[in-house]
């Protein structure tokens, strides 16, 4: 999936408009009106709203001391006259035929904040980093777990231009390949120099337009590569594609991995490879195929899934199975073919969850003798990391009904159309491998306790931090009326209160009163009673309405170089698009950044502070540093945030080392900044804006949905400072 790199962004979001399938199963929990914050990010809400165990089996009993709690003990029993006669051992459970596949979706984060442009962030943090560890884990585990194969999703790498990426995935993959342990790869989207979706082209954009003697892709892993592993059996002309065949229990399957955006002549190929190999199973794994739904657990066909069932899947009988990576989730759905036989398509991408996917991957259990492929979504990596850096995004085994579940399938009679002689093999295997695995994640792991947030008790209810430079809170007017221009919104400091601008300044047209309107609507972790709605927003007419700071305010002057954290509880419209919404302000500095002394990166025409969503909903921190001299933006990001969710944002600014941390419903995000001192700002008589910005001097850029509170603080305070907390008793 993309990510925006450049400042103003240059990729359209994939966004598909909801709809689920009549055959789509239902998987995963309910929606809850007021969520924990694992359920809230888009980046999360296929995993994040995964949690544990809810509850633990009772050890010993307790409390108080003394015995368990098991009631009186019974008398003792009379002794025996003769002893009884020793019992029989416990019959040894039967083995079973079973093998497992080892999956790694989209590692392209864990390849770029692996090098040294990005600070080795893992490595800094952590200690390792999480590509490795998977590759590592497989090569360490693969006998003990019966695993012949793994297969890569695609996006190997975050930025096809970047040498010191590909570096990272080669060191990953050769783990494997020392291990004479063999993999298919493909390429993702990211993996390509030109990436168009097929959605908005499908005609261009497929192998037949690359010349493979320029991609890195090739490059890095090309034919040669992969002629070395024993499964390889070949390569389509352009180089993108390819298939293996591996032996497992006896019986042999094919994996065909296709990459990003296949040209009706690698259909083609491909077609022709599965009629030579007519007795084969077949894995058809993608980078693009299915989606997931707004729910973040329900699958959702997308116009590229659908143009491969219909030229290639429907009535290729062998194709039993399809795996993708690209969008964010995980989903399920069984579809019927030609011949009325089940085809599981399946979808896994944990990039936008915490730390990039913190090292997630599956485990996909073919269990013959049982006539089941059992599925486990895991991270070798978080048991890895130490311990005082976990918290409750750290989960090493993934438990919702779309992360861990069982498909029943009978392969022999599923595969009887094309292998009559498929058999369950020898039965070599104690128990089942899904069971192995868990246990060898488990066995010196325990998820972090979960810490209870508790909304409000009142409006007053919330940490109160000397060092406030301004809280703006948005409540006080009838619901739904508008909030009239002028109206004043006072800052709980009594410093810095807020206005809204008069109509139409600054080349903003056909604003109107009611474009901005009270609500009783909020996070339900914030003690503002409500918040303002911000209606209408067009960045094409443009229009859009805002708040100002007065030109004498005096946090118009403060530069904070001594570190700070600004908040603002937030939630984008549900009709939010990027056409029309795409880089709106939640807050922002005026003037251009360009004009300020030594500034010496792109977009001058920008403010110097952006706090902002991107064009793929994204949240945007990027400022110029306040010290003088030759200076340049620095940002952090978030992954998609899920529209009309609330959520929660704290950008905490180190004062010694200068490290600014993003925090969305308080996990600390990937994409993270370093050493940027203060904020810069124009003058002591350039406003803070919130709503809204500029661009080259005019009003740009209006935020659409609703915004609660925002707080800027002198300091960098802790998760036990933030307005999500309560204050002390």
């Amino acid at each position: 999936m993309s990510v925006s790199d450049d400042t103003r962004g240059a990729r359209a979001p994939r966004i598909a408009a909801p709809a689920e399938p009549s055959n789509t199963p239902s998987n995963g929990s309910d929606h809850h009106s007021t969520p924990p914050r694992r359920q809230v990010l888009k980046l999360g809400a296929s995993l994040l709203t995964v949690g544990g165990s809810s509850a633990l089996l009772a050890a010993c009993g307790g409390g108080g001391g003394g015995s368990p709690a098991f009631g009186p003990l019974p008398a003792p029993a009379p002794a025996p006259t003769s002893a009884p006669p020793p019992s029989a051992p416990p019959a040894a459970a039967a083995k079973i035929s079973s093998f497992a596949l080892a999956v790694m979706p989209d590692t392209q984060f864990y390849a770029r904040y692996a090098t040294a442009a990005e600070s080795d962030q893992y490595d800094k943090r952590f200690g390792s980093a999480p590509f490795a560890a998977q590759t590592k884990w497989i090569a360490a585990n693969a006998k003990a777990l019966n695993i012949p194969f793994t297969i890569h999703l695609g996006d190997v790498v975050d930025q096809v231009g970047k040498p010191d990426q590909w570096k990272v995935a080669d060191a990953a993959m050769k783990v494997l390949e020392d291990a004479k342990l063999p993999y298919s790869v493909l390429a993702g989207n990211h993996d390509v120099l030109k990436d168009f979706d097929y959605s908005i082209d499908p005609v261009g954009g497929t192998d037949a337009d690359r010349d493979p003697t320029k991609e890195p892709y090739i490059q890095w892993f090309g034919p040669e590569r992969a002629k070395k592993q024993a499964t390889f059996g070949a390569r389509d002309p352009s180089g993108f594609h390819e298939y293996h065949v591996f032996d497992a229990q006896g019986q042999k399957f094919m994996v065909l991995s296709l990459s990003w955006r296949i040209s009706t002549a690698g259909i083609a190929w491909a077609r022709q490879v599965i009629a030579s190999n007519p007795t084969l199973p077949v894995i058809l794994v993608n980078h693009q195929l299915l989606n997931i739904d707004a729910d973040g657990k329900s699958p959702l066909e997308t116009d590229y899934g659908k143009m491969l069932w219909e030229k290639l899947i429907r009535d290729n009988d062998q194709i039993f199975m399809t795996l993708n990576g690209h969008h964010h989730g995980a989903a399920h759905l069984t579809k019927t073919n030609d011949f009325g036989h089940k085809v599981e398509e399946m979808v896994v991408d944990y990039q936008m969850a915490y730390q990039g996917g913190n090292g997630l991957m599956r485990l996909y259990e073919f269990d013959l003798t049982n006539r089941q492929i059992k599925v486990l979504s895991f991270s070798p990596w978080v048991p890895q990391k130490p311990a005082n850096t976990l918290n409750t995004f750290d989960q090493a085994v993934l438990t919702t009904p779309n992360e861990a579940f069982v498909i029943d399938m009978d392969f022999a009679q599923r595969f009887a159309g094309f292998n009559k002689s498929f058999g369950t093999g020898s039965a070599t295997i104690d128990n089942s491998l899904v069971d192995q695995a868990r246990a060898m994640i488990l066995a010196n792991y325990k998820d972090p306790a979960m810490v209870e947030q508790r909304p409000a008790a009142n409006s007053d209810d919330y940490p109160k931090v000397a060092n406030t430079l301004a809280h703006w809170r948005f409540f006080g007017g009838a619901v739904n009326q508008p909030v009239l221009p002028g109206t004043v919104v006072a800052d709980v400091t009594g410093n810095n209160p807020l206005h809204r601008d008069a109509l139409n300044q600054g080349g903003v047209v056909g604003a109107a009163d009611g474009d901005i309107v009270w609500t009783d609507d909020r996070h339900y972790l914030s003690a503002a009673p409500g918040s303002v709605r911000f209606l209408n927003t067009n960045k094409n007419t443009p229009r859009l309405s805002y708040f100002l700071t007065d030109v004498a305010a005096p946090i118009n002057a403060q530069t904070l170089e001594n570190g700070y954290t600004v908040e603002a509880f937030i939630k984008i419209d549900k009709s939010w698009t990027s056409g029309n919404q795409a880089w709106m302000n939640i807050m922002t500095r005026d003037g251009r950044r360009g004009d300020l002394a030594g500034y010496s990166g792109g977009d001058p025409e920008s403010p110097p502070m952006l706090f902002a969503i991107s064009s793929l909903r994204e949240v945007q921190w990027e400022v110029v540093p306040s010290p003088a001299g030759t200076r340049a933006p620095k940002a952090n990001w978030s992954g998609e945030v899920i529209a009309d969710r609330w959520v929660h944002v704290a950008i905490v600014n180190d004062p010694v080392s200068h490290d600014t941390t993003m925090y969305v419903e308080g996990a600390p995000v990937l994409r993270n900044a370093s050493a940027i001192p203060g904020l810069a700002t124009l003058s002591a008589t350039s406003p803070w804006v919130v709503g809204g910005g500029s661009w080259d001097g005019a009003r740009a850029d209006g935020f659409f949905g609703n915004i609660g509170e925002v707080r800027v603080a002198a300091a960098a305070l802790t998760p036990a400072q933030w307005l999500t907390a309560r204050k002390a008793a």
